[in-house]
């Protein structure tokens, strides 16, 4: 019988593999003279390219943070002019986020360098070996 797979060595390992991948993404950016923007501040773009105007609430759901990593996220991103922060006019103690033109420019570079990143990721597989590691990691 052979021995199950070191699940918790071979996720660690992936992660960091991952978090170099994105940090040479990263580089490459940087090296043509943008700011990149964090794992995390690439996701605060691609939730609100598809819901402009998420409350701070949706963003910490949809990008699994605690509320209060997400705004200093979201501060550090309208510092840099990605985003714009404002009460809800339904409710005022609600913050909503809206993506500027800044932050939509980055867009086209950040789904390549995602498409890249995918592509390298899923190569090898089959769409049914990528579904069930997708289960598993859900």
């Amino acid at each position: 019988m052979s021995k199950p797979p070191r699940l918790i060595y071979l996720l660690n390992s992936a992660q960091r593999r991952l978090q170099q991948f994105v940090a040479a993404e990263q580089e490459r950016v940087a090296r043509e003279g943008l700011t990149p923007p964090s794992p995390a501040q690439s996701g605060v773009l691609f939730v609100l390219a598809k819901t402009d105007g998420a409350t701070m609430g949706t963003l910490a759901q949809a990008l699994d943070l605690a509320p209060s990593a997400v705004s200093g996220l979201v501060q550090r991103m309208e510092a840099l002019g990605w985003v714009l922060r404002r009460a809800s006019e339904v409710d005022a103690r609600t913050q909503q986020v809206w993506l500027q033109p800044a932050g939509r420019a980055l867009l086209p570079a950040l789904q390549k360098a995602l498409a890249r990143i995918n592509e390298r990721l899923t190569a090898g597989f089959t769409p049914a070996e990528l579904q069930t590691v997708g289960r598993w990691l859900a």
